[in-house]
């Protein structure tokens, strides 16, 4: 079943590494503020529809239809 899959600090090494697991067949976002991940470890996922890369500090509320 297709699933969404909300990953933060997707951007970090290992939560770009689950993003990278949980893809293929789900919906992934990838919240990452940037502060220590890397927009390299996840430049390979950009191009498919089903990954979406959103620079947010979870911090703070976030929402999401």
């Amino acid at each position: 079943k297709h699933k969404k899959i909300l990953v933060t600090g997707g951007a970090g090494f290992v939560g770009s590494i689950y993003a990278n697991d949980c893809y293929e067949g789900n919906e992934v976002f990838c919240l990452d503020n940037f502060f220590t991940g890397q927009k390299q470890n996840i430049v390979h996922l950009l191009d498919n529809p089903y990954f979406e890369l959103i620079r947010h500090d979870v911090t703070m509320p976030f929402f999401i239809e």
